[in-house]
């Protein structure tokens, strides 16, 4: 399962717990709502772990694309190097869509 899909997961458990607390609070259920709050943050901490996975991987990637970078130029391949740059900035544009 990829991390969008864990996230978007996490999202609609979040938004139906919402609406189960809303409901046991408009209707006087006390255990209705708690249910629907425990929902919520279940939710919560499911988008916030499909984060902090992105947020690994973005740095993971970033860490191998520095090192082929720098191999390239130390051995004078351009293509590798830059090939390792791309690579590096993949790395960290997903660490910050992670945020």
């Amino acid at each position: 399962m990829s991390i969008e899909s864990k996230r978007g997961e996490g999202a609609a458990e979040e938004l139906g717990g919402t609406i189960k607390k809303v409901a046991g609070k408009v209707l006087g259920n006390k255990q209705m709502e708690a249910e629907g709050r425990a929902k919520e943050v279940a939710g919560e901490d499911k988008q916030e772990a499909a984060k902090a996975a992105g947020r690994t991987e973005g740095k993971i990637e970033e860490m191998v694309g520095a090192v082929k970078n720098r191999i390239g130029q130390v051995i004078d391949n351009e293509q590798m190097a830059a090939e390792g740059k791309v690579k590096e900035i993949k790395g960290e544009a997903k660490q910050k869509a992670n945020e």
